[in-house]
């Protein structure tokens, strides 16, 4: 059985420290998948993807390590996100072109998906969309799915998330998407219904894992920033590989704030590439 197939896209990425620019990859099927394949052998990542012929310097690494599937889109075409950061795990999304992302679309999965061991939906422009796919893996044989989220479509499609957190098996967001979400802690686990669990990351503070009635907080190692975009991305890849190989809950979930505080030392996804 392949331990996980993460459905979502890889991103060329500008990213803007003080008067410094670099150009990076990105995207949250991309953290995700590259920091599940840290520890584990099987790893899918599922999204629009350029040819072979097309891969730019950016995203050969990420091609070399997983095996990334999906729809050949151009080069032209590939998500293209710009981040401001301003340090203390805060950042703006200055800009987003999402490319081939817009029309990337449940009917370019695979008919089967009952070979994972989980599938998770990571976050997309459209909440709608993600709800779709996720139906649409339950329908194509999926065991477990999860989702991952993020403020725009937390605030926008409040309604939208909810139902995709009631139809998954584990949710992943932090802090701001939760309230943007449920209004607070108690009341997100409110709505776990038994056997569900939600992890919710509290940058410097750790994560807080709601599970099996119980709210437990998991503190995070002392860490220095240097880019925390993708660190709940990071966070996921390694719960859910970690959750594959039959580890507990609260291991998964320390190991993975462990890993999350580690690869912020690291511009861009370089501190999962080691």
């Amino acid at each position: 059985m392949n331990d996980l197939l993460v459905v979502g896209t890889a991103s060329l990425d500008v990213l803007h420290f003080g008067e410094k620019t670099v150009y990076t990859a990105g995207g949250a099927g991309m953290y995700t998948a590259l920091a599940a394949r840290r520890h584990s052998e099987q790893v899918t990542l599922f999204g629009p993807r350029p040819a072979p012929s097309e891969m730019p310097d950016e995203l050969q690494p990420i091609a070399a390590r997983l095996d990334w599937q999906g729809p050949i889109t151009p080069l032209d075409q590939l998500p293209r996100l710009e981040i401001r950061q301003h340090g203390g795990g805060k950042a703006t999304l200055v800009g987003a072109s999402w490319g081939a992302e817009t029309s990337f679309a449940p009917a370019d999965l695979p008919e089967d998906v009952s070979n994972f061991y989980g599938v998770h939906i990571a976050a997309l422009s459209s909440a709608q969309r993600q709800l779709d796919f996720l139906r649409a893996c339950r329908a194509r044989g999926a065991q477990r799915v999860s989702i991952g989220t993020y403020a725009k479509i937390a605030y926008g499609e409040t309604a939208t998330v909810r139902q995709l957190c009631r139809a998954a098996d584990w949710c992943f967001m932090n802090e701001n998407e939760a309230k943007g979400v449920f209004g607070d802690i108690d009341s997100a686990q409110a709505q776990l219904r038994p056997g569900q669990s939600m992890c919710i990351t509290l940058a410097e503070r750790g994560a807080l894992l709601l599970a099996e009635g119980r709210q437990t907080l998991l503190p995070a190692p002392a860490a220095i920033e240097v880019d925390p975009t993708g660190a709940g991305d990071t966070f996921c890849g390694t719960f859910l590989a970690l959750l594959a190989q039959g580890n507990t809950l609260s291991t998964c979930g320390t190991r993975a704030i462990q890993a999350a505080s580690g690869m912020i030392g690291y511009v861009g996804p370089a501190g999962l590439l080691l």
